[in-house]
């Protein structure tokens, strides 16, 4: 700093000026000089931008020139003492070099060089600041003198207003006598003089006196005085009077500038330009004028905020004075002259969104009035802005020369110039942007009005504007208003179309009754049908332009009614067969479009963000189950595999980033375009997901995989699904869940690690970002409300199918020892530190230990709901065992020997689990404990036990059973079985007498009169060759042929379970269970005949059928446990469709399904059955269908679960056998009605659950109380006579490949 110059010292002083103002508040906010000079001290430990002030930096740059060669010298000489042993450590190397240098001579000599120069700076800053002081007050006593001078000489008493500006008070006397100067008959110089005490006088005296009524005649008339000063001191005048005054006041100012600005249109003497020769924005009238037309548009856009609380007589002579104005028009003096710019115009100038319509048509207050005075008085304004809009399409179609090229609009200006005037173009579209914002939000708010768009334009229909709007799009030149430096913003026709369309997207009813047209529809199609067909049309811009459609389309499909129109054309009942929708059309060409098969728009730059933005349409439509039915013809899931496979290939051939190469070259913007398509690809084809069938296109299209990482990074970072999408990727994860593949996938990505971290961290650990002021308060549910989320995420996720992957075959660690900071990271260790705590190295290991066993309790209530499950939990882990051996360590030793079991919350879980795992039966065929204490003497009045069997407290009574066999409308159809005559009079009269008997006298149709009616049903369509579906090749039932054959622990365990239940139920006798072994292990042989050998990764696929056959059961005991009868019924049954859907077992790798379909793990029943079920709940209980998708929950799912165990335990035996009848006399699509009937009856409980958030937990727990088969048959039918055709067709089809 030697040479320090008068530079430097202004550049320290800006510099320290900066810092000081920065710290001003917290110096200022200081008690004392003491407290100041700490909080300077200290400022590194408390700002933030410290060492982004300038001042900061530049003493960083100073310390490190002076002192950086000293503090080098010492590093290396203590870094080589360090390496010769001398030395000790980071800390001891800094502590050594600082004190060297603070003990340096150069150290010594900065300190004294900066202190001697920051005296200067800060002496300097001193003096300036104390010359500030002395010249402001010497301003405010000048100010003062002329004040007082000013007041004096108008004997007025004086008083500062809010606004800062001195008033002037006069008297009646002094306000008439102002009137009277103010006569524009007056010399200019008397004028001059009132007007400046006006000005100075407060707004309402002037606005309340007598003369009022003649000033303002005055002042209207002096706006059009010549001398600018003048006007424009009237124009302050108002402008003071809009700022301080109340509407009463306002409304004449305002009414008599619009008065003024009426007759100065009017007026012949005007020199008003015409639209030819633009505005020349330089003219002084000009600018004149346009100030007078900024102040009325300031004051429409204030007005709206308080004219509520006013009389509406006051708004109402506001928007009439306005809407006159707007309608003025002067006469042509000659026919052929150029016509004359109306006030309109102007106001477009100014307001180009035109912001006040905007603000006036949005309460309600003031919007009837607008409308009731347009169709009234001024309706030719609306008139002439939709002729202004059809006069603007016309001339850019006619503008269209031999070369294609709009000539309506100039070429752009240079930007380095400044426009001076406004073109005839400019100014039309001006006046056109206005016109669009006038119509829509006549098009926005006359639905909710009294009115019609017809009552306001007579010469063209609403279809036909929104069609005109349309057309913009893609026939409209590029925008002049870039040449506008006032306004900021895009200007282009196309993009105001496309703005207003989405708004009328956003508004839902408004959308249904303007957009969802087929008429709209077409013209939004129709550039894509030209494109397909070949045909040659101009397109301005063409891939901008397709893309605004896109965006709109996606809009119209994202909502239920805008889908529908897509794919049906508005009916699906009427739509026609051999006519295509718009669906059909826009997945066509996206399919050209990701072929790159359409030339004008093939290498262009903004093809990947055109193929992404019909995709998303698609999207849109595949990602609903309807939708994919439309779609599946076209294979699009293959195109876009094809496509990501294409960017994926290239992406990995993009070279590593190398450190200090420039990143914003071309190479790597090309290299990061690649990169975002293969990512946009992929959530398109994750969407696929979101449907049970569009999971399984997903799962052969070979990108599950990706798919699934990529939604984990997605999720992992909380992202939107899409700008459509408002609840997440639960759904999406659901339906994956519930298949072998989409588990393996999910787990593959870490996603359920992640799960079960952030279950363990809110259960066992607590958050890390939160902060503990206080010990957080004992849970008083069973599951807090800090872990319900976790819960229902794993409940989500553990379907059957899930746990057999994620669990099978696996062993749980039971190690001897747990550290408290070891975390399960896997659905076996969840199991093994929640629900089997079998020792005390378990126990210690759990922070929350109650707490923790209770949720791994509940969690195990809920999967052992699905028996499946049960099974194999109980094969794998002995799980019955473990919960009785806790309960035996639950009870009390007394010297008589021991007691009861000690009653607690674990107790009680363990309780209600063990009867619910051992009795099997529906609502009305077993009792379970509650899971809560009662108040009173006996808290808990179930029995508990620590060894079987269970109490008799929780066994009902068996249903006894009748004979029916003298009924005769059974006999009826016994007879129509017995003697078949031509096929389809006998399958007719066959399931109308069964329908007849289940709606009147279900009971009949019980025991071993259910027996014979399907035996022999089933055997007269397996002699039908029409009704086979399945060949089924030759088969021996003779016990020799399966000796060497053998059954797994899980179908050992569920032979007992259906033994012990069939007994129950007085179906079986005590030899039962070799014959149902002997009957599942024929099943078996059986059917491998009719497997493909496959090598697969999925557990499901290496070995037999992973769960039970519980269809094959159910069928042993309608039969009563004779197992020839089994067999041979079941033998026969195979060659049926329905078997394909109610026997799961069957299509097992099975020879008849498609070769991918049975590498994918994923059944029928799934893909098909509970797909439809989606599809048929979304239009029959739409109430139902949106419960599930806020609760995050799939019907894919518990349907799955349901129809896999032919709903045992959540129907009583009779309900099941009704079910299985029911199937079998009126088809298989009968399946997928009786889930929709279940859920019509459980729609309130649906509803209820949705709301306390635990939807899943009670579908899956509670059985289905007073459910009756018999009671919806009616409405079965009715669901039968809609949507038979398609679902047959689709059931039929599962041999086929799903393109």
């Amino acid at each position: 700093m030697s040479h320090f110059s008068c530079e430097d010292e202004a550049l320290l002083q800006s510099m320290l000026r900066q810092l000081l103002q920065s710290v001003k508040e917290k110096i200022t906010g200081a008690p004392s000089v003491e407290c100041a000079e700490e909080i300077l001290l200290h400022l590194e430990e408390t700002d933030e931008n410290f060492h982004n002030y300038e001042f900061v930096k530049y003493l960083r740059q100073y310390i490190c020139s002076t002192l950086g060669s000293v503090i080098e010298e010492e590093t290396e000489k203590c870094t080589s003492a360090q390496s010769q042993g001398e030395g000790s450590g980071y800390d001891t190397l800094v502590q050594h070099v600082t004190k060297k240098t603070r003990e340096s001579k150069e150290y010594r000599e900065m300190m004294h060089s900066l202190k001697n120069v920051m005296m200067v700076v800060v002496e300097s800053l001193i003096n300036k600041f104390e010359e500030d002081q002395m010249r402001n007050k010497e301003m405010h006593r000048k100010t003062k003198k002329e004040q007082h001078s000013a007041y004096h000489t108008d004997n007025c008493s004086d008083s500062d207003s809010s606004y800062n500006q001195s008033y002037t008070f006069l008297n009646q006397e002094q306000l008439q006598l102002l009137v009277e100067r103010l006569d524009p008959a007056q010399p200019k110089e008397v004028r001059q003089e009132a007007m400046q005490t006006l000005c100075s006088a407060p707004p309402s005296d002037v606005l309340n006196c007598e003369s009022w009524s003649n000033l303002r005649k005055h002042l209207t008339m002096s706006l059009s005085d010549p001398d600018s000063t003048f006007s424009d001191k009237i124009l302050r005048f108002y402008a003071k009077t809009f700022s301080s005054s109340p509407l009463n006041m306002t409304r004449e100012v305002y009414t008599s500038l619009a008065k003024h600005l009426e007759l100065y249109f009017l007026s012949g003497e005007n020199c008003i330009p015409t639209i030819s020769d633009g505005i020349d924005i330089t003219n002084p009238e000009i600018i004149r004028l346009l100030k007078k037309v900024r102040l009325l548009n300031e004051y429409q856009r204030e007005v709206p905020s308080f004219w509520i609380r006013h009389p509406e007589k006051y708004m109402e002579e506001i928007v009439e004075s306005t809407l006159l104005l707007l309608s003025v028009k002067r006469e042509q003096r000659h026919l052929v002259s150029p016509k004359l710019l109306d006030p309109v115009y102007f106001l477009a100038l100014l307001d180009i969104k035109a912001v006040w319509f905007k603000k006036w048509m949005h309460a309600n207050y003031s919007r009837t009035v607008v409308l009731r005075l347009l169709e009234k008085k001024y309706k030719s304004l609306i008139n002439a802005s939709v002729q202004q809009c059809v006069y603007y399409f016309e001339s850019c179609e006619s503008a269209v020369d031999a070369t294609s090229r709009v000539n309506v609009l100039p070429q752009q200006y240079s930007s380095k110039s400044k426009a001076t005037a406004i073109s005839k173009q400019q100014v039309a579209y001006l006046y056109l942007e206005s016109s669009f914002c006038y119509e829509v939000n006549i098009v926005l708010y006359f639905i909710d009005s009294f009115f019609s768009f017809v009552i306001f334009v007579d010469f063209i229909s609403l279809t036909d504007l929104l069609v005109l709007f349309i057309r913009f799009i893609y026939c409209s030149p590029t925008c002049p208003m870039t040449t506008l430096t006032v306004h900021t913003g895009n200007y282009s026709p196309a993009i105001l179309v496309t703005e207003v369309l989405q708004i009328l997207c956003d508004r839902t009813e408004c959308a249904t009754d303007c957009l969802y047209t087929n008429t709209v529809i077409d013209a939004l199609l129709h550039p894509i049908h030209n494109l397909l067909n070949g045909t040659e049309m101009y397109i301005n811009c063409p891939e901008t332009s397709l893309i605004h459609i896109a965006d709109i389309l996606a809009r119209i499909a994202a909502v239920e009614d805008g889908l529908s129109l897509l794919l049906y054309g508005g009916n699906m009942n009427t739509a026609k067969k051999d006519s295509l929708t718009a669906a059909h059309t826009i997945v066509q060409f996206t399919k050209k479009l990701l072929d790159e098969n359409i030339s004008v728009l093939s290498g262009t730059e903004m093809l990947p963000a055109l193929k992404g933005a019909f995709i998303f349409v698609c999207r849109q439509m595949y990602g609903t189950c309807e939708g994919l039915q439309v779609l599946i013809p076209y294979g699009l899931h293959e195109s876009i595999a094809d496509a990501w496979k294409k960017a994926s290939s290239l992406s990995e051939r993009i070279p590593t980033p190398v450190p200090g190469t420039d990143s914003i070259s071309s190479g790597n913007q090309e290299s990061q375009n690649i990169m975002v398509w293969e990512e946009t690809l992929l959530d398109d084809l994750l969407n696929f997901a979101a449907t049970p069938k569009g999971l399984l296109l997903l799962q052969n299209t070979g990108a599950l995989n990706e798919c699934v990482t990529f939604m984990f990074s997605r999720f992992s970072k909380k992202l939107q699904v899409s700008g459509c999408e408002r609840f997440g990727y639960g759904i999406m994860v659901t339906q994956m869940a519930a298949t072998s593949p989409g588990a393996v996938a999910l787990q593959r990505s870490g996603f359920i690690k992640a799960l079960i971290t952030e279950l363990w961290a809110v259960l066992e650990c607590g958050r890390d970002d939160l902060r503990v002021t206080h010990p957080s308060s004992t849970p008083v549910d069973p599951i807090d409300r800090s872990c319900q989320k976790s819960f229902l995420a794993v409940v989500n996720l553990l379907s059957y199918p899930a746990i057999y992957e994620l669990i099978g075959d696996q062993e749980i660690p039971n190690k001897p020892e747990y550290s408290l900071r070891e975390v399960p990271t896997n659905v076996a260790d969840v199991i093994d530190r929640l629900i089997i705590l079998n020792s005390d190295a378990k126990i210690h290991s759990l922070f929350n230990y109650e707490q923790s066993h209770i949720f791994g309790l509940r969690l195990l209530n809920v999967l052992c709901c699905d028996l499946d499950t049960l099974l194999l939990l109980e094969s794998q882990y002995k799980l019955s065992q473990v919960l009785l051996n806790a309960q035996k360590e639950n009870i009390i030793e007394t010297s008589e020997g021991p007691g009861n079991v000690i009653i607690d919350g674990l107790s009680v879980e363990r309780n209600h689990i063990l009867v619910r795992i051992n009795l099997t039966g529906g609502p009305a065929e077993r009792i379970l404990p509650q899971r809560v204490l009662n108040k009173g003497t006996d808290p808990y009045p179930w029995s508990m036990f620590s060894s079987y069997p269970l109490p008799r407290c929780y066994l009902s009574e068996a249903p006894r059973k009748a004979d029916f066999r003298q009924d005769s409308d059974l006999n009826k159809l016994l007879a129509f079985l017995k003697n078949p005559d031509k096929q389809l009079v006998w399958l007719e009269n066959c399931r109308k007498q069964f329908c007849k008997i289940m709606k009147a006298k279900p009971d009949v149709i019980s025991g071993t009169i259910l027996a014979e009616l399907i035996e022999k049903f089933v055997l007269h369509l397996s002699e039908n060759p029409s009704e086979c579906y399945f060949s089924t090749g030759e088969y021996e039932a003779a016990n020799a042929n399966v000796k060497n054959e053998s059954l797994s622990s899980v179908q050992q365990l569920g032979i007992k379970m259906t033994v012990r239940y069939g007994k129950y139920l007085h179906l079986l006798k005590d030899d039962a269970e070799n014959d149902l072994c002997l009957v599942l292990m024929h099943c078996d042989k059986f059917l491998k005949q009719q497997q493909t050998s496959m090598k697969s990764s999925l557990r499901c696929l290496q070995e037999g059928y992973a769960g039970y056959d519980w269809f094959a059961s159910s069928v042993f005991l309608i039969m009563s446990g004779e197992r020839e009868k089994t067999l041979t019924f079941l033998q026969q049954f195979s060659s049926l469709l329905l078997s394909a859907f109610l026997w799961l077992r069957r299509l097992h790798v099975s020879v008849h399904l498609p070769i991918d379909t049975a590498e994918s793990g994923i059944h029928p029943i799934y893909f098909c059955s509970a797909h439809y079920i989606e599809m048929l709940l979304k239009a029959e209980l739409p109430l139902v269908f949106s419960a599930f998708h806020m609760s995050g929950f799939t019907p894919s799912q518990i349907c799955q679960q349901w129809l896999a165990q032919c709903f045992w335990n959540y129907l009583d035996w009779s309900e099941i056998c009704h079910y299985i009848a029911t199937c079998i006399f009126l088809g298989p699509d009968y399946q997928i009605y009786m889930c929709i009937s279940v859920f019509k009856h459980l729609q309130q409980d649906i509803l209820q659950h949705t709301q306390t958030q635990d939807l899943q937990v009670f579908l899956k727990e509670e059985a289905l109380h007073r459910f009756r088969v018999s009671d919806y048959l009616e409405y079965m039918e009715s669901l039968e006579a809609t949507y038979r055709p398609v679902l047959l067709r689709d059931m039929r089809n599962i041999r086929m490949q799903n393109t």
